[in-house]
């Protein structure tokens, strides 16, 4: 399930935030999204997703076209958002948290919880009671259960201790590995080569360049400047 972004502008009230972003990330692939805070990251996978309406472009998934849909419709037609914070809900028990986020399809609870196993030693307990990577697991679980086509992830191991941040990227790339279609958002370089196939590097709302995870592996240079001077939108 192929993702074409062309000319996205979004923002808030009178201000823009994204001023023409152009991305394409093909079926069965990683695309990470790096730029630093303020660049328009979260922006722009809230507008994917229907948190957040276009102000003009395109957001196609194969031959739909997302722009302009809400949320619910966008949902629906197999785009799912680990969100930034995690976001689970402090007095749910793990398994009612996947319980509530299940529909039919080929990501059931016991697959889910294969992949994810600490998440099926922790069933009984409530949001509140997790750690930050379990919370994070949690989060990419009940992504998984609505049966995505495509997958947001923003700054997914964000605040995470180095160990929890390694199993959260090998949790990553296996599914993407898997053939579905991911698209990360990251302002840490090692996360996003981690899981990308390419790197699309988002300076002031723009996309300044698109690399391969190897090239930025041979030359982490190329990084630097988009990283230094990406702006505050």
């Amino acid at each position: 399930m192929t993702l074409i972004v062309e000319g996205l502008r979004a923002g808030y009230g009178g201000g823009t935030v994204l001023h023409g972003v152009d991305i394409t990330v093909p079926t069965g692939t990683a695309l990470a999204v790096l730029g630093r805070n303020g660049a328009g990251k979260t922006t722009l996978v809230h507008t994917i997703c229907g948190l957040l309406k276009a102000k003009g472009g395109s957001v196609r998934l194969d031959d739909a076209e997302l722009a302009g849909r809400p949320a619910h419709r966008v949902a629906r037609a197999g785009v799912a958002l680990v969100p930034q914070g995690r976001r689970v809900f402090p007095s749910l028990t793990v398994d009612e948290h996947l319980r509530l986020s299940g529909r039919r399809g080929e990501w059931t609870v016991k697959r889910v919880l294969e992949l994810l196993p600490r998440l099926g030693e922790r069933r009984r307990n409530h949001g509140d009671q997790l750690s930050g990577g379990e919370a994070q697991m949690l989060a990419i679980a009940r992504a998984l259960l609505t049966q995505p086509r495509l997958l947001l992830l923003d700054e997914p191991c964000e605040g995470l201790a180095v160990e929890l941040a390694e199993r959260v990227r090998a949790v990553v790339a296996e599914l993407a590995r898997g053939g579905l279609t991911v698209l990360l958002v990251e302002q840490q370089p090692e996360h996003a080569l981690a899981v990308a196939d390419r790197v699309a590097l988002l300076a002031d709302g723009m996309v300044a360049a698109t690399h391969t995870a190897d090239e930025l592996r041979r030359d982490p240079t190329l990084t630097d400047r988009v990283l230094s001077v990406a702006g505050h939108a």
